[in-house]
């Protein structure tokens, strides 16, 4: 058997449909949140870029479908294992940071910074968790040129993002 084979053509829209489910969900966690931190007296930063980030994810994901329509791929097997461990990875920062969590970069002035989970270990792993993702996922299906293309533009936003939440929390570090 090989690393990568033939599946059933549903096996890789359902990888799409429970990736886009899991996303959506993450949205409602992070509406309830961000919600419950502004009532608490946050403030959200950065927000110009949000919709960027949204928009490159939701293209991402549509050109994987799209891929997935027009070649039929074999499955990577060991790089679905491993998106699968960036899922438990993603869990991790979702439990570590709790209500803490959010898409955007909403801070609370006060607030301690999060140091448990991953946190002990680096700064911001939930972009090294998407990072990830954004490259393992299309190579799961053999579009190399989809990894490539979508880790340059989210390289670009993370560049900015990164730099705004940076300055956002060094009141608190």
């Amino acid at each position: 058997m090989t690393a990568s084979s033939a599946a059933p053509d549903w096996f890789a829209y359902a990888i799409l449909i429970l990736v886009a489910g899991q996303r959506l969900g993450e949205l409602v966690i992070a509406r309830r949140n961000t919600a419950a931190l502004l009532a608490r007296g946050a403030v959200e930063v950065g927000a110009a870029h949000y919709p960027l980030i949204v928009a490159l994810h939701a293209i991402w994901l549509a050109a994987l479908a799209g891929w997935v329509a027009v070649t039929a791929p074999s499955v990577n097997f060991p790089l679905l294992a491993v998106f699968a461990c960036l899922q438990a990875a993603r869990l991790w920062v979702l439990w570590s940071l709790g209500p803490f969590w959010t898409t955007r970069i909403v801070t609370l002035p006060g607030a301690p910074l999060v140091r448990r989970g991953p946190y002990r270990f680096v700064r911001h792993p939930n972009y090294l968790v998407v990072i990830l993702e954004i490259a393992v996922l299309p190579l799961v299906f053999g579009a190399w040129v989809l990894a490539a293309v979508f880790s340059l533009l989210n390289a670009a936003i993370l560049y900015v993002r990164i730099r705004a939440e940076d300055q956002a929390l060094a009141v608190r570090r």
